[in-house]
């Protein structure tokens, strides 16, 4: 990964503050590639209808269910940073855990995203129509979106096996989480 002494000049705009993080230091490698992904990337995890626990519960679900290492963790901290409880975030991290979320709204969203993480075609759809009666359309285009993200960058941390940040393995280590 590239540091803010070796990033190309594209790309040292990520570095003048801090540390920008793996996946930001792996992407510094193609500054042509850096320079659409990550806003898009700030823009669908981030906050933007739906509120930061419904994206960490899909986040940390959905790396949970892929087996991404840095995602889940990196998730895991931050839904705990997040006020989201450790039994909580646990239960995501679990890969057979069922029935999770509070209330029917977040049952039927992490049924969903089981569904469509595991490729069960037929589930995902009577996943989607309970989905559809919590959520409305645009909601459920974020969500779809925010999955889509999802997986796609657990594919690509695993891929390069991006390192934990030392203070997110302390916490969870903490707690009993890893």
């Amino acid at each position: 990964m590239i540091d803010s002494s070796t990033a190309p000049l594209q790309a040292r705009s990520y570095f003048q503050d801090s540390d920008p993080g793996p996946i930001v230091a792996a992407l510094a490698q193609v500054p042509e590639l850096l320079t659409v992904a990550v806003p898009f990337i700030s823009k669908v995890l981030g906050p933007i209808g739906l509120g930061i626990r419904i994206h960490e519960l899909v986040i940390v679900r959905a790396s949970a269910l892929m087996k991404c290492e840095y995602c889940t963790q990196s998730h895991a901290y931050v839904a705990l940073k997040e006020g989201l409880d450790q039994q909580t975030v646990g239960d995501l991290m679990s890969e057979t855990a069922r029935e999770l979320g509070e209330g029917p709204d977040e049952v039927a969203l992490l049924n969903w995203v089981d569904a469509v993480v595991e490729h069960r075609n037929a589930e995902a759809e009577r996943c989607m129509t309970k989905l559809q009666e919590h959520f409305d359309d645009a909601q459920v285009v974020e969500l779809t979106a925010l999955l889509g993200a999802t997986v796609m960058l657990n594919i690509f941390c695993t891929a390069l096996e991006l390192p934990t940040s030392p203070a997110a393995l302390e916490t969870l280590r903490e707690r009993g989480l890893v």
